[in-house]
């Protein structure tokens, strides 16, 4: 992993930890006290709401950085390992532009948004539309470095001269 990789997956793993645990600490906190006293903090609800999509979209940059999506390979095997290196470079490529073009999107919506505010805490909408933008961001980033990768290596090298190895789940 090179310092693209370590900071991305730093970061969502730091997000994915904190949202966590503030979302359990909060329905834990809540549901005491409605059992307890009978009564709820207002504000209980929305917080969960608001680092819903913190938690998701760390995940999913999470994910993409340790190549866990599921993907579909047999187009890919079927072509000669000469030219998979140069279909690799050109997919990530479309693929950390298109990642470029919905962050841009996300940027330009959010003056939009940043006026609609939650009920009780008053937080932008800005906010979760921010950790999106971020996200599509990170993943911009991770494809750029797959693209940089499938260039600096030949898929002999990835793959010890053999045609195609099926990475195994990591679960």
């Amino acid at each position: 992993m090179n310092i693209i990789e370590r900071a991305v997956g730093g970061l969502c793993r730091l997000l994915l930890w904190i949202s966590t645990s503030v979302i359990f600490s909060i329905l834990i906190a809540n549901t005491v006290l409605r059992y307890a006293t009978g009564s709820s903090l207002q504000w209980a609800n929305e917080v969960p709401e608001l680092l819903f999509p913190w938690l998701v979209m760390s995940g999913v940059v999470l994910a993409a950085g340790h190549g866990a999506h599921i993907t579909t390979s047999f187009l890919m095997d079927a072509v000669p390992v000469v030219l998979r290196r140069w279909i690799e470079i050109g997919t990530w490529l479309a693929v950390a532009a298109l990642y470029g073009t919905l962050a841009r999107a996300t940027f330009q919506m959010l003056e939009i948004v940043h006026d609609e505010r939650s009920p009780i805490l008053n937080v932008p909408g800005s906010l979760t539309y921010g950790c999106v933008m971020g996200g599509m961001v990170m993943l911009a980033l991770l494809a750029c470095e797959s693209a940089w990768r499938a260039w600096a290596t030949s898929p002999q090298d990835r793959n010890g001269g053999e045609e195609h190895v099926v990475p195994e789940a990591h679960w």
